[in-house]
């Protein structure tokens, strides 16, 4: 099921995770995947934010319906939402859609592009490494630079499609916010063929019987 509800991001604090920066109206839609409810945004510029749980806007008591949205943002929305389907039906690898990094903090933009570029499909990249590829050094403050890593992923306003379930510890698969948590990480990551199955793993959905 997949619905689309237009919304005006402002300064009530609906674009928090998404931006500091004024992106003027988001379209927004949601759709339902085998990690639960997913909503998604997308601003004139490309792709605003990827999230889990439903969207902040519904249709108002007027008119019946959701309104569509339209211009390029509606455009982007129409687009990422058949992606995120495919993705889900296991036909698609990579998203070919673009990101609103101008509409992310400094750090996200350093951090989350590399991330996106370097680390495809069943792939996984470990925090300490991402950190060293995305020129973020130790010592530069007084957090450690795979911490620093660490923390932008659990900011990234982007889930699934700039990839942060693929960042993993040196010595586990570390956190996610994502949804339920972890076991959706590792659902993504068994899904995507980066860990083998284990025994329990179910493909219709983490926590699914």
């Amino acid at each position: 099921m997949i619905t689309a509800v237009p919304g005006t991001v402002g300064a009530g604090g609906d674009n928090v995770g998404v931006s500091n920066v004024a992106v003027g109206e988001l379209a927004w839609g949601a759709l339902v995947s085998l990690v639960g409810e997913i909503s998604v945004a997308c601003s004139a510029a490309g792709l605003a934010r990827v999230g889990f749980g439903p969207p902040p806007f519904r249709p108002g008591p007027a008119g019946g319906g959701p309104g569509e949205p339209s211009g390029p943002a509606g455009a982007y929305l129409d687009a990422a939402l058949a992606q995120l389907t495919e993705y889900f039906a296991g036909q698609r690898r990579a998203f070919d859609l673009p990101v609103d990094w101008p509409g992310m903090s400094p750090a996200q933009r350093q951090v989350l592009p590399v991330l996106l570029a370097s680390a495809g499909y069943g792939q996984t990249v470990t925090y300490g490494e991402l950190a060293r590829r995305s020129g973020l050094a130790d010592g530069s403050t007084t957090v450690p630079a795979a911490r620093v890593a660490g923390q932008i992923m659990g900011s990234n306003p982007c889930a699934i499609v700039v990839p942060c379930h693929r960042v993993v510890a040196g010595d586990g698969l570390g956190g996610y916010s994502g949804g339920t948590g972890i076991e959706v990480k590792r659902w993504l990551l068994i899904f995507e063929g980066a860990l083998p199955p284990t025994l329990d793993w179910d493909a219709s959905g983490p926590g699914v019987s």
